[in-house]
């Protein structure tokens, strides 16, 4: 079965601040309620130009790391079209630890095979995936995040009619693919602001072959390195949920969200902009982030 595009658009919110800054937030989290936000547009394409081609045993695979948004996707979409997948796991160290993993338990209960490696073995993906293409020919290969040309294309979608009117388009970035399809598709006068969550010196140029020009900024919002949680960003998640009623997850879209709250204050946008935030879904990781946040002893993401 193909991804279909929803019957309805998707919601934008207004965060009502009190600044002269108009601030909303697009909640692509409700497109699906298995397949997340920026990762159901990722797939989109990737999975149905596949299935176009009416491939003998449909056979898709990918990569991703413990809480990964994009296994978790990957397999929901796997289930929801009826195609077997595989998950290429980074740490060897979890093939016996899985089912106390709710990302990866969700993966398996999905129907997904996980394969776990090295993180040596891991950082060679290019030649995992010349390995694995040889031995399943037939198969579908999606990147790390998802991050490729079908990618950038899906995302598109996430532009329309409601997204002309904001000068600022916000969005987290991991490895790019989101960042890359809204500053090639989105409109002329408007500005797109990359929130990085990873420390990737090479995150530009890598979004620079996949749009056609830098209409775009990058901003660090790593907060201590990817996957890094401080007492700060799940004190701002949980006053951000009781504030406005919107979940939002530690690793993306909470770091994107306090860096935006941080730039209105310091006054980097104009006077009267109106801001537009993406926000990705991926709140599946907030289960995992608890669990480590529990062994920690202390506060959760409420």
């Amino acid at each position: 079965m193909l991804l279909k595009a929803p019957a309805e658009p998707i919601p934008i919110q207004e965060i009502p601040i009190e600044n002269n800054i108009k601030l909303f937030i697009k909640r692509e989290d409700l497109i699906h309620p298995q397949i997340s936000g920026n990762k159901y547009w990722k797939l989109f394409y990737n999975i149905n130009s596949y299935l176009e081609k009416n491939p003998e045993n449909p056979y898709v695979i990918t990569f991703g790391g413990a809480y990964s948004n994009h296994i978790a996707a990957v397999s929901a979409a796997g289930s929801l079209s009826g195609i077997q997948t595989l998950g290429i796991i980074r740490g060897e160290e979890l093939e016996h630890k899985w089912r106390d993993n709710p990302t990866l338990l969700f993966a398996k209960r999905n129907g997904m095979n996980l394969k776990f490696v090295t993180r040596e073995e891991y950082r060679h993906k290019e030649k995992l995936t010349e390995f694995l293409q040889n031995e399943f020919p037939n198969a579908l290969i999606i990147p790390e995040g998802g991050t490729n040309e079908e990618a950038v294309a899906g995302v598109k979608m996430m532009l329309n009619d409601q997204t002309k009117d904001f000068d600022y388009l916000c969005t987290a970035v991991g490895t790019g693919g989101t960042v890359a399809g809204i500053a090639k598709f989105c409109e002329e006068n408007q500005k797109v602001i990359g929130f990085k969550v990873v420390d990737d010196a090479s995150l530009e140029n890598k979004i620079l072959e996949l749009t056609s020009g830098k209409n775009f900024n990058l901003i660090d919002s790593c907060f201590g390195g990817y996957g890094k949680i401080k007492d700060e960003n799940i004190r701002f998640i949980n006053d951000f949920k009781e504030k406005y009623g919107i979940p939002l997850e530690p690793v993306y879209t909470g770091k994107m969200m306090q860096k935006v709250f941080e730039l209105i204050d310091e006054g980097y946008f104009p006077e009267n902009s109106r801001v537009l935030c993406f926000h990705t879904g991926g709140l599946q990781g907030i289960e995992g982030a608890n669990l480590l946040l529990e062994k920690q002893n202390r506060n959760l993401i409420i």
